[in-house]
C-alpha cells in the first residue's frame, strides 16, 4: 500500500489538485545610500570577526542584509548595535556581495 492509497483511506472526500502551488516571493528593495558601508576586521576574544557598519536605512533592511550575507557565506554572525558582526575574516567576499547589490564599500584597517 503506497502513500496515496493511505491518504485516500484517511481522507476519502479530499481531491488532490493537479497544479503545484506557487509561492510568491517578493524582492525587498534596500535603501541605497551615498556614504559607503564600512567593512572592518577585528579580533574579539581572540577570534577574527568582520564588522559592517554605517548603514543609514531602516534597521529591518540591515537585518535582512545581514541574513543574506550569512546565508551566502554559510557562516555565523549577528546584528547588534547597528552593526553586522560576521564570524571570521570575510572582508573581501562581503565587499564583493555588497558591491553586487549596488552598495559602496570602504575597507577599514589592515
Amino acid at each position: 500500500m503506497d502513500l496515496q492509497e493511505q491518504l485516500k483511506k484517511l481522507f476519502p472526500d479530499h481531491e488532490p489538485s493537479l497544479e503545484p502551488e506557487e509561492i510568491a516571493h517578493e524582492e525587498h528593495i534596500l535603501y541605497m545610500q551615498k556614504e559607503p558601508l564600512l567593512c572592518k576586521y577585528e579580533k574579539r576574544k581572540g577570534k577574527p570577526t568582520t564588522i559592517i557598519s554605517g548603514y543609514e536605512g531602516e534597521e529591518n533592511d540591515f537585518k535582512l542584509l545581514a541574513k543574506d550575507i550569512k546565508n551566502k557565506l554559510a557562516v555565523g554572525g549577528t546584528f547588534k548595535d547597528n552593526e553586522i558582526i560576521i564570524q571570521g575574516d570575510y572582508r573581501d567576499k562581503i565587499m564583493k556581495i555588497l558591491q553586487d547589490k549596488g552598495f559602496k564599500t570602504k575597507r577599514v584597517g589592515g
